[in-house]
């Protein structure tokens, strides 16, 4: 049986070595290494030929997605799996864009880790479990296909209603004082962000504000969203 080679990226040395003791008793795995950030991530891929990296999305010393970037331009047989906490759906979409095949939760069960590995070395490309059926999940598989993510606007239906809402959380107003402002109850309110959430597929308010002020000036990107009435 032809195992699945593997190199583990990680800063933190007690997960490394979990992972890499975790990885060693899998009868279809053979860990060819595991690293921290002190070494040449490059220049090991080069020597060792993985079919996989697990890659430590928030390494402290290099820009993981500089080196999944390097990776998928020098080196296109190594496929890549992020690890990460709680990725952020922006980071996820611009890991996919640039030739991520997988993602594994730190908090994963065992059995979703080797499932994810096991998925990407027969060529499928693996969200975290509790995407995989949102919104955002189709959001991933057409920005695979090529269009920016700016583009991907152009497919969310939003009310002017929601699109007032943005610019009065971006400008850090509560839901409170929103409903105030738009003359509307808290509760319409609230049910106006949960719809903003779910449709620029966010978690957080935090997102939204972000979203407003940095998707190319919320202006500019407002203008490539349809607006219903509400």
């Amino acid at each position: 049986m032809k195992k699945i080679r593997l190199l583990v990226i990680e800063d933190n040395r007690l997960l490394r070595e979990g992972l890499t003791a975790m990885l060693k008793e899998q009868k279809d795995m053979k860990v060819a290494d595991s690293i921290g950030t002190s070494e040449n991530i490059l220049q090991k891929i080069s020597a060792l030929k993985p079919n996989i990296a697990l890659l430590d999305l928030g390494l402290r010393t290099q820009n993981s997605l500089q080196v999944v970037k390097s990776v998928t331009k020098n080196y296109s047989s190594t496929k890549i799996i992020v690890m990460d906490l709680v990725p952020v759906h922006e980071d996820i979409l611009e890991f996919v864009q640039n030739g991520v095949s997988g993602f594994i939760l730190k908090d994963a069960t065992v059995d979703d880790f080797l499932h994810t590995i096991r998925s990407v070395a027969e060529g499928n490309k693996v969200l975290p479990p509790n995407l995989t059926d949102s919104l955002f999940a189709q959001i991933v598989e057409y920005a695979i296909k090529g269009p920016k993510k700016s583009l991907l606007l152009k497919s969310v239906i939003m009310t002017k209603r929601e699109k007032q809402v943005i610019e009065l959380i971006a400008d850090g107003l509560t839901n409170k004082e929103i409903a105030e402002q738009l003359h509307l109850s808290p509760y319409t309110i609230k049910s106006h962000v949960h719809n903003i959430l779910e449709k620029l597929a966010l978690h957080t308010r935090v997102q939204i504000a972000r979203f407003a002020h940095t998707s190319e000036d919320f202006d500019k990107a407002a203008g490539s969203i349809s607006l219903i009435e509400d």
